[in-house]
């Protein structure tokens, strides 16, 4: 099995260098590599944290404006008989957004960029609220309704704003499936390790990947995995909004307890990290580029803002108000990446496990182990480091697996873009699942492909390439929506509000 693994491995080895062109264009080009600090930065960079900004003073910094009113939104108690509710979509966000990427994209960021990559994280993240925000508040605007659900999102929005053409939307479609077949591997691999290192960490021994054991965890979360998202995007829900609360708290409360314990090396944290970002050397040396790099692109393999891979969840909600759903959106930015993501920097940090012998180590692909290193050193006494790092492998798991369940239920939904027929929805749900499963078996053959995570690098690159421009395009209909939304004057919105000329569902609440 190996060897068939290997030549896989060898036939996608293009999968990398071209995730890296496309992530460091045109900075691998010495014409513009050679102009002072904007050489430093790529187009993605240029793209993602500019567009953030432009959107952040556009709305009125939304994010900080509408933040206590969109807690006490998520608080409020709603029953709905048509989509999900404001706080089960927030969930199944959260269940995409919160994902083994805030702990093992923090840890390479650290690795590679050093503590500074975690501040241009935090920067992103600001700024990506605001993003989160644009593109919500689009999937809400141009959501449909299916029965008694919403389906919508990045194909129906997309095809909306392009002139309503059919190959549009069944193009976006086509590129969020492609996107969510290139992550589900790596995401497969993950659940499957955690819970295969959490048997490590109950027996005290090391347990072989090609193990009975192994073999009986793959089939369960194969066939769980299965029972969910067939069941439909009500019991996902269900589902999300169980283990989303659960696998945030614990890791938070655990992680504040090392915090706690280790409470004076917290000022070398704020010095390695705002050292690291604002360091003259790293500025005008060229070493600004990799620190700033890795910061978004790792705050993105996390809270995803710009992507449109979130949007599906913010359609599906049955809000009052599509403004309401983006602010909500916004909000999962910061839960992800301001909270938790800065929780993981601070284990990695006050570890100092990047740093001396042996941190070139952490230029692999399998960050968990790094990350377990690190609390390692920080956690004393050996039964308790025992029950720290099988807390935190449990929550790496549920991590995996909620971005899996999130994964394969977005396919589902952007597919009806292409055919609401069950057949066809039932297809593309067995296609997201196997690649799934592909992970599951690249980790039992005992095999760690690095071309697993290109895959994601490259999906995520393109998909916001996709995303970004129908943000612009569609901005002065989410700009004319929050003015409306910020009035709060009582009147219904509907399409007419914001100078649209076609119906929307709005309308047709709007006429009820």
């Amino acid at each position: 099995m190996k060897a068939i693994f290997a030549m896989i491995n060898s036939i996608f080895s293009f999968v990398t260098p071209v995730s890296d062109f496309l992530w460091d264009f045109p900075t691998n080009f010495s014409w513009y590599s050679n102009i002072p600090i904007l050489g430093n930065l790529s187009f993605a960079i240029i793209l993602l944290v500019g567009s953030g900004i432009y959107f952040s003073f556009r709305t009125g910094f939304i994010q900080v404006s509408q933040f206590k009113h969109g807690i006490k939104t998520l608080t409020h108690k709603k029953v709905s008989t048509t989509g999900i509710t404001p706080l089960a979509a927030f969930f199944l966000s959260t269940a995409m957004r919160v994902g083994p990427g805030n702990i093992i994209g923090v840890t390479g960021a650290i690795a590679v960029g050093g503590p500074g990559a975690l501040f241009w994280m935090w920067i992103s993240a600001f700024f990506g609220m605001a993003t989160a925000y644009m593109e919500a508040t689009l999937a809400q605007i141009f959501k449909e309704k299916k029965d008694d659900e919403f389906i919508g999102g990045l194909p129906f929005y997309g095809r909306r704003l392009l002139g309503n053409k059919v190959w549009i939307g069944t193009a976006l479609s086509i590129m969020y499936i492609l996107y969510a077949c290139f992550c589900l591997p790596a995401q497969g691999f993950n659940v499957v390790s955690s819970v295969g290192r959490i048997g490590e960490i109950i027996v005290g021994k090391s347990i072989n990947s090609q193990s009975a054991f192994y073999y009986i965890v793959s089939i369960i979360i194969i066939i769980a995995t299965a029972v969910i998202t067939y069941g439909g995007i009500k019991k996902v829900t269900k589902i999300t909004d169980k283990l989303v609360p659960v696998m945030a708290v614990v890791y938070v409360v655990t992680v504040i307890i090392l915090i706690c314990i280790n409470f004076k090396t917290i000022p070398f944290f704020f010095k390695a990290v705002f050292g690291g970002a604002f360091n003259p050397k790293a500025v005008f040396g060229g070493a600004l580029g990799m620190v700033l790099a890795q910061g978004v692109k790792r705050g993105l393999m996390s809270n995803e803002a710009g992507q449109g891979t979130i949007t599906m969840s913010a359609a599906a909600a049955d809000a009052d108000h599509p403004c309401e759903q983006g602010v909500i959106a916004s909000l999962g930015v910061f839960l992800d990446t301001i909270v938790i993501c800065t929780l993981t920097g601070f284990v990695v940090v006050m570890a100092h496990c990047w740093i001396g012998s042996g941190s070139e180590g952490w230029m692999a692909m399998d960050k968990l182990p790094k990350f377990t290193a690190s609390i390692a050193a920080i956690t004393p006494g050996t039964g308790f480091n025992a029950a720290i790092m099988l807390l935190v492998s449990l929550c790496f798991g549920l991590f995996a697996f909620t971005t899996v369940l999130g994964m394969v239920s977005f396919s589902e939904i952007v597919a009806n873009r292409i055919s609401r027929k069950t057949k066809f929805l039932n297809i593309i749900k067995a296609i997201a699942l196997f690649t799934m499963t592909f992970g599951i078996l690249c980790n039992v053959a005992g095999l760690e492909l690095g071309n697993l995570w290109a895959f994601s690098d490259l999906g995520n690159i393109l998909i916001v390439i996709c995303n970004i421009p129908l943000l612009y395009i569609g901005a002065n209909y989410v700009f004319k929506a929050t003015s409306h939304y910020k009035k709060n004057d009582g009147t219904p919105f509907n399409s007419k509000i914001i100078g649209l000329n076609e119906n929307t569902y709005w309308d047709s609440e709007d006429d009820k």
